[in-house]
């Protein structure tokens, strides 16, 4: 699961762009590759909102952040982070990650990728203060 803004996570091959189908991803067997099971399609807050799902494994894109100066909200626009600044945009892509965060009934895995030095818009520094604030917050480092 990813949040609907999650826009740089392509180079891992989840794209958000492209629409999951909620009834085989969620009701196919373990033989559908279009089923959750693969882990090939990825569902956002969308999909998964109100309901209760026994795993989930949520990958984390820089569209929010921990720094010191606390959680900041970007948006990914044409080819690059843009801050985001409405208050009201602000509190969506919070309970975004609210919903992702939310969901499991028996256990998660949040995925924080390590960021690439060679890719402006995927800097690891974009990552890294989000990882040590989750692995404080008491998240086990697999």
């Amino acid at each position: 699961m990813v949040s609907s803004q999650a826009e740089r996570l392509k180079p891992y091959a989840l794209d958000v762009k492209s629409p999951v189908n909620p009834v085989h991803w969620f009701l196919a067997g373990k033989d559908d590759v279009r089923s959750s099971y693969y882990l090939e399609d990825v569902a956002t807050e969308f999909h998964i909102q109100g309901l209760e799902l026994d795993w989930t494994c949520i990958v984390w894109d820089a569209d929010l952040r921990h720094s010191a100066r606390g959680w900041e909200h970007w948006s990914f626009r044409g080819s690059r982070w843009q801050r985001i600044r409405s208050p009201a945009r602000r509190t969506y892509q919070k309970n975004a990650y609210r919903v992702l965060l939310t969901r499991a009934r028996q256990g998660m895995i949040v995925v924080v990728p390590r960021g690439d030095a060679e890719d402006p818009t995927r800097q690891p520094d974009f990552y890294d203060p989000t990882f040590a604030y989750l692995q404080g917050a008491g998240l086990s480092v697999l």
